[in-house]
């Protein structure tokens, strides 16, 4: 221990020099996070505190939230809207079809016709205009499913077909 007191008090002024050193080192780190620490704290209170353009934080979360609800309950009420409206539109008409043609051998052109009204179910009606030289007649015959229960002429039966073949149904998002 007097060897550790005599290296000491030889070199006293260099052994202060250095733990001035250190001191000093400390107190620069010291200052450094007080400064950090100091703009960290500005940064909080600008965050939570009121602020200028939208008050504090909280009122900021709290008004998003209310945003949220308010365009969820909106999305709601336009999902049950789309699916009224999808529903509707399937009975709407949706696929025709339509054949001209010349029944009789004594008329000049195709001014008979066959046409197909069918919805999204492929329900409908078909309507046959047979045009002669004294008259023209008109006859209506309904379609389920795309085929009729009384019997079809030739261009009823391609007027269906064209109708049903002629436009497919657009996927739906649930498909």
């Amino acid at each position: 221990m007097a060897e550790l007191n005599r290296i000491l008090a030889d070199n006293l002024a260099i052994a202060f020099g250095v733990l001035g050193l250190i001191v000093l080192l400390l107190l620069l780190v010291i200052l450094v996070q007080g400064i950090r620490l100091g703009r960290a704290t500005r940064a909080y209170r600008q965050l939570v505190g009121a602020s200028e353009n939208g008050g504090s934080l909280r009122n900021v979360l709290d008004g998003h939230v209310q945003r949220v609800d308010e365009v969820s309950r909106r999305l709601g009420d336009l999902d049950r809207l789309h699916g009224f409206l999808e529903e509707r539109s399937r009975g709407s008409l949706q696929h025709i079809g339509m054949v001209r043609f010349n029944p009789f051998e004594d008329t000049g052109s195709d001014q008979s016709f066959a046409i197909a009204l069918l919805d999204d179910r492929r329900d409908g009606v078909v309507l046959s205009s047979l045009h002669g030289r004294a008259n023209t007649r008109l006859f209506a015959k309904p379609v389920e499913n795309g085929a009729s229960k009384h019997t079809l002429s030739t261009e009823e039966a391609q007027a269906i077909r064209i109708a049903v073949e002629g436009t497919r149904p657009v996927p739906t998002a649930q498909s």
